[in-house]
């Protein structure tokens, strides 16, 4: 959070704890790490490495979403990736980089069946923390999408994210 999110929070009475909440619900709260924590010092790709290790002890399926656009050989323009049809939409919601479905066993219409929900992670460095560059917000506008649909989406920064 930035100093002025703290100063605002000031002005309104609000405490260090009900901005942490707001941020655990937006799903931008990451916890600052001990130094001598798991995964300080670690690459994102080591974050997302554990946690699909741990997703798939849980039972969930994580796929690797790779966004971009590339000409393909006779020069035609080709976006791929989800949330990517033009280059507005993903300046405006950047999907995560690791999507699937995590099975729910629900009821009593669907007793005994279960049901995929829509998962996506948007893996960050160990310590990372929410700033509110252009490229969060969007990616921030992705999981308040997912979740307001009753998906499970939110940033994630190691295994502790599933």
């Amino acid at each position: 959070m930035s100093a002025n999110l703290y100063d605002w929070a000031r002005k309104w009475g609000l405490s260090v704890e009900c901005l942490r909440d707001l941020q655990i619900t937006l799903g931008t709260y990451t916890p600052l790490l001990a130094p001598d924590a798991p995964g300080v010092g670690k690459s994102e790709a080591w974050a997302q490495s554990t946690l699909r290790i741990e997703a798939s002890k849980k039972g969930i399926k994580l796929f690797r979403n790779n966004v971009g656009a590339l000409a393909d050989k006779t020069g035609r323009f080709v976006r791929y990736g989800l949330a990517n049809d033009s280059a507005a939409q993903n300046a405006a919601l950047k999907s995560g980089d690791l999507i699937g479905v995590r099975g729910v066993l629900v009821g009593p219409d669907h007793v005994g069946h279960i049901l995929g929900v829509f998962c996506s992670r948007e893996m960050k460095a160990p310590g990372w923390q929410y700033t509110g560059t252009d490229r969060e917000v969007a990616q921030l506008n992705w999981i308040n999408l997912i979740n307001s649909c009753g998906g499970d989406a939110a940033f994630a920064t190691g295994p502790e994210g599933i």
